[in-house]
């Protein structure tokens, strides 16, 4: 709640707390009352609920890779979703069939690194990870060549997108509602995953359904991955980031890690989008920036210890 009212308090034009009680009790100038609630509330609570199904997608992933280095960036279905976000845009489609198309191009990417990464042994850690990297290069690749041949006018704001902008971010309500959703479903379901991370076959003997619950994960974290890009672009390592540190903290209990990463999540990203507001003022950087910023070294620093 602090990070929430530090972001809406700074900015351009900075609001003193008398400013933001006026707002509350309608006493506000029009100024104030117009930047607090048409502009920085909306931004504040997309970028909430993008980090927090960000940090709860990479969670998820986490325990089903039994990985640390497992994030929906990493392993490009944050590539695939915007594939299919772009490629709707692209041909001038709706916002609800550029959603379906981030879910898509995320549900695809998790099939083709988990089939790839299978192939005809068992997956391993290593392998998922570095055919991950593989499809998130590929899906780089497509990215460049659409924005390419796509409309020299909206390149600026695509580029801006990919690059993690909540500047674009229309409404927060669809990424609140499905946050919310998410949390009520998957949180019972804490148990069962820890059960799960500790192995396929022990889960199976303590009487864990196996493959619906790890089809359940992928369905979910695809889910939650495309709406956050479809929300706010290609945000990285919120996902890698808030689920390590909230381990080093509360151990390794989903009952726990999930909720709160859902609540970290959302509070790491409004701080790093004010963060973006306000370092260059006035000009704004894509807050992906800022979150890559801080994911490059915690990624380098969690590869070398799993070493």
């Amino acid at each position: 709640m602090a990070a929430m009212v530090l972001a809406v308090a700074v900015g351009s034009v900075a609001i003193p707390v008398s400013g933001l009680l006026g707002v509350i009790s309608g006493d506000a100038d029009a100024l104030h009352r117009t930047l607090v609630l048409e502009l920085r509330v909306p931004r504040v609570l997309a970028a909430f609920a993008t980090g927090g199904l960000l940090a709860v997608a990479g969670a998820l992933m986490q325990v089903l890779l039994r990985n640390p280095l497992a994030d929906p960036y990493v392993l490009g279905l944050s590539g695939g979703a915007a594939v299919g976000a772009l490629g709707a845009m692209l041909l001038g489609l709706g916002t609800v069939v550029v959603s379906g198309s981030a879910f898509a191009g995320a549900l695809l990417s998790t099939v083709l690194v988990f089939g790839l990464a299978h192939g005809t042994g068992s997956w391993t850690p290593t392998r998922l990870l570095l055919t991950g990297v593989v499809v998130a290069a590929g899906w780089g690749a497509v990215i460049t060549f659409m924005l390419v041949i796509g409309p020299t006018e909206r390149i600026p704001g695509m580029l801006y997108w990919l690059m993690g902008d909540l500047a674009y971010a229309r409404s927060p309500w669809p990424a609140v509602v499905v946050l919310a959703l998410a949390c009520a479903l998957i949180v019972p379901l804490g148990r069962s995953l820890n059960v799960l991370a500790r192995g396929p076959l022990q889960a199976a003997t303590l009487g864990v359904a196996v493959r619906p619950l790890e089809w359940s994960v992928y369905v979910a974290a695809s889910l939650l991955t495309a709406t956050a890009v479809t929300t706010a672009g290609t945000i990285g390592f919120i996902g890698l980031i808030v689920p390590h540190m909230l381990r080093l903290v509360f151990g390794s209990d989903q009952r726990i890690i999930l909720p709160a990463s859902a609540l970290a999540g959302g509070t790491l990203l409004v701080l790093a989008d004010t963060l973006a507001r306000t370092l260059i003022a006035p000009e704004q950087l894509p807050v992906g920036v800022i979150t890559a910023m801080l994911g490059v070294p915690t990624f380098l620093y969690l590869l070398y210890r799993s070493r």
